[in-house]
């Protein structure tokens, strides 16, 4: 791939510093850049590697200097997106293969689309129906009445099982499920477990990416549903009849316990648990291995276990940090206060 420094200047809108003309072939992070390559600086911590790196063109912000002479530089505002816009556009991988795999397991009754690509041991099961322009990779299972959109993209060993709805533009990474068994158990007086089944759905809106090893359980009664947009990291449990917004973000290893409800553009770092039935609104961030036990009904930054607004979490945290000193003081102010009592 040769792309000259005018053609990605007239693509992400920036102004351009060097010679126009030159052409890169690779795109890399500053630190591991070779000749020849393009990279970005958005970060001021990643501003010493500037000096050293051995790319040919960078893209950077207005505000940073250009100390080097050797460098070709691209102005835009977010180096960073531009970057990413470039790597969207010339540097996206093709699907490596087309059209139906002879060892493909495709019932008579599912319905595929125009341009559909199924690689080898897909199972397509009955009265499924699968979009324009969809790829199903390698070792993927598609069960009894699933509905898939367009252009969906689901990658090797994916389980989608029966009656699920998945959008269009949607993207399903490696080792997921879709549809398992919500967890729903009832004991009896010998406290022995029933199983309750688990009839509802899962429904995946447009443009929603699930990573590698997420569970999204199906609903005992109605559909868990993931809403437009949504993006859920690798390892996510998703259990039965939660909802979650749109374009809202879940980090690794979130956990999400049944009926749980989440509104739209909320993001969770990682290891975030919550328990069920209770509801978040929308424009939350929760830090990372928090804990929520209660429902958030105000917009804002929460972070710990029990959760709570982020600056009374630091605060306390800085009290906890403090408890030693704490102590001191109170074992020296009673001491005082005894020294003074026995002069009385």
């Amino acid at each position: 791939m040769q792309i000259t420094v005018k053609e990605i200047a007239d693509f992400v809108g920036g102004k351009i510093f060097g010679d126009e003309t030159f052409t890169i072939s690779n795109v890399s992070r500053l630190f591991e850049s070779k000749e020849n390559d393009l990279s970005f600086l958005y970060l001021a911590s990643y501003e010493k590697h500037l000096l050293t790196t051995k790319a040919s063109v960078v893209l950077i912000k207005p505000s940073i200097k250009k100390t080097r002479d050797n460098l070709i530089y691209i102005e835009v505002d977010k180096p960073d997106i531009a970057l990413q816009k470039v790597v969207i556009k010339y540097f996206t991988s093709p699907i490596p293969f087309s059209g139906i795999d002879d060892s493909a397991s495709i019932d008579p009754t599912a319905t595929l689309g125009n341009n559909v690509t199924i690689g080898k041991n897909v199972v397509i099961s009955k009265n499924c129906t699968i979009g324009n322009d969809s790829v199903i990779y390698h070792n993927s299972v598609i069960l009894e009445k699933t509905t898939i959109g367009t252009n969906v993209l689901i990658y090797p060993n994916v389980t989608i099982t029966h009656n699920n709805i998945i959008g269009n533009n949607v993207i399903i990474h490696s080792g997921t499920v879709v549809g398992s068994d919500g967890f729903g158990y009832f004991p009896n007086e010998k406290g022995e477990y029933t199983k309750v089944p688990q009839i509802g759905n899962v429904i995946i809106e447009d443009n929603v990416e699930l990573g590698s090893n997420v569970s999204v359980d199906r609903a005992a009664m109605g559909s868990t549903i993931i809403k437009k947009g949504a993006k859920i990291d690798n390892l996510v449990q998703i259990a039965h009849n939660v909802e979650i917004g749109n374009n809202t973000s879940l980090s690794g290893q979130v956990g999400i316990a049944g009926s749980t409800k989440i509104g739209a553009n909320c993001i969770f770092g990682g290891q975030v648990g919550l328990a069920g039935h209770i509801e978040i609104t929308n424009n939350v961030m929760i830090g990372a291995q928090s804990g929520v036990s209660k429902s958030i009904t105000k917009s804002g930054k929460y972070f710990g276990t029990p959760t709570k607004e982020l600056r009374t979490a630091f605060k306390e945290e800085a009290h906890i940090r403090n408890l030693e000193n704490y102590s001191k003081q109170i074992k020296e102010l009673q001491r005082k206060i005894t020294e003074l009592e026995s002069k009385i």
